[in-house]
């Protein structure tokens, strides 16, 4: 039974705290966060103890690992004190939303050689990863492209627009690890072209943008083509697309049931997409942390590492580049 503290009762960190609370191999042991109600919501729903302070958690030896749930400007300071504390950690996207600030929390944990694993979970989703083991078995020949689109239902509120650093640090990073993963090999290039289309005056106010593209190749000369938007009237539009030299693979949209219905006034009336990602990936967050949980009960490295998620935000940092320059550019390798 692996004890876990959770950091942070959130939209997500609620999420979290069920699946941890209904694993059969996990406890959930604390939970903390900096606004109380939050807090006390967690523990009295799954009956465990508030944490007044990160150190409670840190310093109680019977927990094994921690989950980090909080906004982004703490992750990295979090893993930092849970690595020097001997924890196991699972850590939500992205470490944080500065390459230097990642690479500077690497150097800082490396001493302490604790299990690490980043909240990458759409590479637990069974559909996708379906598609990678259908693909590394050989089903589709020699892999040319992967296409990978990406588009919420509906804008989040400008507030959250103006903390998450951006369209491609936020949103896009779950794209660029699963690039990563279904192709099996660094990009070394990347050409990106982005727009304010669904709100330009919100994108104007945060100084973002709503609506990307971006073209990745490999050393290899595997292409990759991303596509996001901030809303799609449609619901969760989530697929990815796998072309190989002697076939195809698709990730496709999710949904309820797929009864159809044939009427006068509609052919083929089918249910909607799931609604957003809550839904779309809840297998995939239970994947996760099955995965984290096995990693440290049996002592290996996890699926997805810190390295994972530097090596997003290294892509996310040449798309911002690219953007600015309007040409092409390299990717800086993260060692």
């Amino acid at each position: 039974m692996i004890k876990i503290a959770l950091f942070g009762c959130g939209r997500i960190g609620r999420l979290h705290a069920a699946n941890i609370a209904h694993n059969p191999n996990a406890e959930l042991a604390w939970v903390y966060d900096v606004y109380q109600p939050s807090a006390d919501e967690a523990a009295q729903l799954h009956g465990c103890p508030v944490a007044q302070s990160v150190d409670d958690i840190l310093n109680d030896r019977a927990v094994d690992a921690v989950l980090i749930a909080t906004s982004t400007d703490t992750h990295a300071g979090l893993i930092e004190a849970s690595a020097k504390a001997g924890k196991a950690i699972l850590c939500e996207k992205p470490i944080d939303l500065s390459l230097d600030r990642v690479l500077q929390c690497a150097k800082t944990i490396a001493p302490y050689n604790v299990p690490i694993q980043i909240g990458f979970n759409r590479r637990f989703d069974p559909s996708h990863r379906a598609a990678k083991q259908a693909l590394d078995n050989g089903q589709i020949g020699d892999l040319h492209q992967v296409i990978l689109t990406s588009r919420d239902p509906q804008m989040a509120p400008k507030s959250y627009l103006a903390t998450s650093g951006g369209l491609l640090r936020d949103m896009t990073i779950h794209d660029f690890d699963l690039a990563r993963f279904m192709l099996g090999e660094e990009p070394v290039e990347v050409f990106a072209q982005a727009s304010a289309l669904v709100n330009p005056a919100v994108c104007a106010e945060v100084d973002d943008v709503d609506s990307a593209m971006i073209q990745m190749k490999t050393a290899s000369g595997k292409l990759c083509h991303i596509n996001n938007s901030r809303q799609a009237v449609y619901g969760y539009d989530q697929r990815v697309e796998l072309f190989g030299s002697t076939g195809m693979l698709i990730s496709d949209n999710q949904r309820s049931h797929e009864l159809k219905q044939f009427a006068a006034d509609q052919a083929g009336k089918s249910e909607p997409f799931q609604f957003f990602f809550l839904e779309r990936y809840a297998k995939a967050f239970v994947a996760e942390l099955d995965a984290f949980i096995k990693a440290v009960a049996d002592k290996t490295p996890p699926q997805v590492g810190f390295d994972d998620g530097a090596k997003a935000l290294a892509l996310a940092e040449a798309a911002y580049r690219s953007l600015a320059t309007g040409t092409a550019v390299s990717v800086n390798p993260v060692d």
